[in-house]
């Protein structure tokens, strides 16, 4: 049974939950639940790697999906993606680091790196989510335009 095909669903549920548990880890943090942050935060680090393994074993065996839409939603569907491409690279690299700073005691640079990484973090799980829905979810395919004679 080939699961490849199964994969892209799996990153959008992997994003979601690594979206669920920063937004949880940050109102944690907020309401001085340090310990349920750390926890949340660790999670998120977790759920994003398996992401990332899941994201690559598709990228390597997986077949390339083409947007379809036309209209509006194509120049917005692209700029998503565009910035989506950008910055998701950032994200293991921001994070291991903000990880390692707050695993070591220095709780001041990693606030000041958190800073940086939480906000970056959470648009890359939002927009990969957008990302697959676009591609896999919206019925965007159809006829083409009618053209005139």
């Amino acid at each position: 049974m080939n699961l490849v095909p199964l994969l892209p669903s799996l990153n959008a549920g992997l994003n979601a939950t690594a979206l669920g548990l920063l937004l949880y880890g940050y109102h944690q943090m907020r309401i001085g639940g340090i310990g349920r942050h750390r926890q949340a935060m660790i999670a998120a680090f977790v759920v994003s790697s398996m992401f990332l393994i899941s994201y690559l074993t598709y990228r390597w065996l997986g077949d390339e999906k083409r947007f379809t839409g036309r209209g509006w939603i194509r120049p917005v569907y692209f700029f998503i993606l565009i910035t989506h491409v950008v910055a998701a690279p950032t994200v293991p690299f921001l994070a291991a680091r903000t990880l390692y700073l707050a695993v070591r005691g220095r709780i001041e640079q990693h606030r000041r790196m958190a800073r940086v990484t939480f906000p970056i973090w959470v648009y890359v799980s939002v927009t990969g989510v957008l990302v697959y829905v676009c591609l896999f979810l919206l019925p965007l395919e159809g006829p083409p335009p009618a053209t005139q004679v």
